[in-house]
């Protein structure tokens, strides 16, 4: 393979990460327009399986000889069913296969189940990701975009390593600098992306709207700063506001798989943020078992002072 022609496929990678995300992102808004909201269950469920089914088949007529790796395609969801269809979900690739892969797809069709089936509620996800094995026979993130389909914004990487946010809508006010009398203006379609730098003496964390785990309020308390948590849904969603300026931090201890952090911590490294373990170690994907069950995503100037907190409130830890 010449250097032009790897260099074309890895831009291919970004770009249809990013366009499989914001499609699905489409489609889901359009079941919430078909379902409403009175039965959640079976918004929730629609939801998951038609993006999950349109995923599945976008890769394999895209990228047949790569192997899908979806929280939709476990066997525990083969009972579930959307709205007017019967079949079962499409299963992801076997394990053995997708182990030995060289192109692994890590994907979530709709992060952030909850949060979908509430009218008005913004903060959910898609994630596509794609994990790329290295000629030493490891392997890394090499493309990822996470869809936030009711803000109309994309947040993907780029060929040239770095990350760059997309806006369905350019006509609409900036959600990061725009107040809420900011007039309608136009705006670039497409931005760098950059993690931004907290203000001095003050951090922002987001946790779980529902269940904000007790270590990150112990570890709150330890930080010589003023601490704001900040309750925000999906995985994804909380990612991105980190990247977006929204908040300054995301720690999370209390249960993840790989397809819940491996799109917006691709993001997050292309966007020059800090991504790891709560202990500092590395993430890593595609592995046998796919729990990944915490993460910690902040500005790289932060990371010192939060990995030496968690540390210090480590017995709280889930």
């Amino acid at each position: 393979m010449t250097d032009n022609v790897a260099r074309e496929g890895a831009a291919d990678d970004h770009a249809l990460a990013a366009e499989l995300a914001g499609a699905a992102g489409r489609l889901l808004l359009g079941v919430r327009d078909e379902l409403g909201f009175a039965d959640g269950r079976a918004l929730k469920d629609t939801g998951d399986l038609r993006a999950h089914e349109y995923l599945m088949a976008a890769l394999a007529e895209r990228c047949p000889g790569d192997a899908v790796l979806s929280e939709e395609g476990r066997s525990s969801a083969a009972g579930k069913r959307s709205r007017g269809d019967g079949r079962a979900p499409t299963r992801n690739t076997a394990d053995a296969e997708r182990r030995t892969a060289d192109r692994v797809w890590i994907i979530d069709p709709l992060d952030g189940t909850r949060e979908f089936s509430e009218e008005g509620r913004r903060d959910w996800a898609v994630h596509v990701a794609l994990w790329r094995r290295d000629p030493s026979g490891g392997g890394r993130l090499a493309a990822g975009a996470v869809a936030l389909p009711a803000q109309g914004l994309t947040l993907r990487t780029d060929a040239t390593g770095g990350a760059s946010l997309v806006r369905t809508d350019p006509g609409e006010p900036d959600p990061v600098t725009a107040g809420s009398g900011t007039a309608r203006r136009t705006l670039p379609r497409e931005v760098p992306l950059h993690a931004p730098a907290p203000d001095t003496g003050k951090l922002r964390i987001a946790v779980s709207r529902t269940r904000p785990p007790e270590f990150v309020r112990r570890l709150a308390a330890e930080l010589e700063l003023d601490v704001e948590l900040v309750p925000i849904g999906s995985a994804g969603a909380k990612i991105s506001a980190v990247l977006l300026g929204e908040v300054d931090a995301y720690v999370h201890a209390g249960g993840q798989y790989e397809w819940d952090s491996a799109a917006p911590a691709a993001v997050a490294l292309a966007a020059g943020a800090h991504a790891s373990r709560v202990d500092g170690a590395a993430l890593e994907y595609n592995r046998e078992d796919p729990r990944l069950p915490d993460i910690l995503v902040c500005h790289p100037v932060s990371a010192s002072t939060l990995l030496t907190g968690i540390r210090e409130v480590s017995g709280a830890l889930p």
